[in-house]
């Protein structure tokens, strides 16, 4: 143990200084010569810098920041704006980002910490960066809610099912859809649903909220996606629910020419768009509140149209190319690199140059720093109308143990 010690003080000045292959370099003469895991070798050798047996190399103290104090500022501005999407992705969108926040006034040259430095600050940093200066100011929302979907048997034979991995998604225009239902803690008496669609090949997002799930509704969702979309819906993937498996929905389908598919039931992987979008679109913005009232349905649906443009317009995506394997021969997906809906629908070259130059006109129109403040407006307003009767309706949902006073304990017998 001795000359162990003594190795691991000879390498460790020279460990601290080094870049990172020199590192592994270092890490396997240790693990040759002491037999030790490169795990404990790099243990060692860092217990070696900081019990004083070697000198720590020289470097930011403790604390500091490789980035000014002005640039975190104005990061936490441009998240916000941005509604709080992952350091990936902000990083692919901070120069897009960055240019329309400066375009609308809200980011000025000399006023609140804004300047070129820091501007070009923002574009530097990188995504774990920007999540690791931002851990600070994230949080998460505690409530969660509860699955409706119950498969129906009406006409689901004789429709055709689409499994995950079926490549029939090769140009824009193929949605998956699906319901998420503003319930709260109960799934008694009605309540608001949101119809969500999702592009398959580009991330295009379409939302609605009906006030049931009844035929005539959805149907009127549907028509608004057909209308609102700026390009051809060439197919619809839904799940196994009766609210899309009936005779008004297929034969709307087959209305307007469009195959209309369906995913196994209880693979959720089948509808993998969707089912993330459900997520981190539906239930971030519209919360987990219980949503009853024609007042709480009307705000839903100002919030989804502000939602949709930030996430059309503005938020990047990944979406999967292939696979791989790593250098242990396990098998790794393979994704391209962020990009919006937009900006894949124009490259797609699916719409007429009228249809492109309208489009990048409109993104250039919107004010994301504004989007993020209306979408704040109705959150609130949600909260306030639907929070209380949802933390109400929790409470009596809640299980309720015996009063221990009504409980009669067995004597001890002599």
């Amino acid at each position: 143990m001795a000359a162990r010690a003594e190795i691991t003080k000879k390498y460790a000045q020279g460990y601290a200084r080094a870049d990172k292959t020199t590192k592994g370099m270092i890490l396997d003469q240790i693990c040759d010569v002491t037999g030790w895991s490169r795990a404990n070798a790099r243990r060692r050798l860092v217990a070696a810098q900081t019990t004083g047996l070697a000198r720590r190399r020289p470097g930011p103290v403790a604390g500091s920041h490789q980035y000014s104090y002005a640039a975190l500022k104005v990061l936490q501005r441009v998240w916000a704006a941005s509604g709080g999407i992952c350091g990936k992705y902000l990083h692919a969108a901070m120069p897009g980002l960055l240019d329309n926040l400066e375009t609308h006034g809200r980011l000025v040259n000399g006023q609140d910490r804004y300047q070129p430095t820091v501007r070009a600050e923002l574009i530097a940093m990188s995504g774990a960066t920007i999540d690791r200066y931002l851990a600070p100011v994230k949080a998460r929302d505690p409530l969660r809610g509860t699955t409706t979907t119950r498969p129906g048997a009406l006409l689901r034979n004789s429709i055709h099912i689409r499994k995950a991995g079926d490549e029939i998604a090769s140009e824009p225009g193929f949605f998956e859809v699906d319901t998420v239902a503003h319930c709260g803690p109960t799934l008694k008496g009605e309540f608001a649903r949101t119809v969500n669609m999702t592009d398959v090949n580009t991330g295009w997002v379409f939302t609605r909220s009906i006030r049931n799930n009844a035929r005539v509704h959805m149907l009127a969702a549907l028509d608004a996606a057909v209308t609102t979309i700026p390009y051809q819906i060439q197919g619809i993937d839904a799940d196994n629910g009766s609210e899309f498996i009936n005779h008004e929905v297929i034969a709307w389908a087959a209305d307007k020419d469009i195959y209309f598919t369906r995913s196994r039931p209880y693979k959720k992987n089948d509808q993998a768009a969707v089912e993330s979008k459900n997520n981190h679109l539906v239930r971030r913005y519209g919360m987990y509140w219980r949503y009853d009232t024609p007042a709480e349905l009307g705000l839903l649906n100002q919030l989804w149209a502000l939602v949709n443009d930030r996430l059309n317009y503005f938020t990047p995506t990944i979406k999967p190319t292939g696979w791989a394997t790593d250098a242990t021969g396990r098998r790794k997906r393979l994704y391209d690199k962020p990009a919006t809906p937009l900006a894949r629908l124009l490259t797609a070259r699916v719409l007429s140059p009228a249809q492109q130059t309208e489009l990048a006109t409109r993104r250039d129109s919107l004010d994301v720093a504004d989007i993020a403040r209306r979408i704040d407006t109705i959150q609130r307003q949600l909260t306030r109308l639907a929070a209380a009767k949802t933390r109400r309706l929790q409470d009596a949902t809640r299980p309720r143990l015996p009063d221990p006073a009504g409980i009669k304990l067995a004597s001890k017998q002599p």
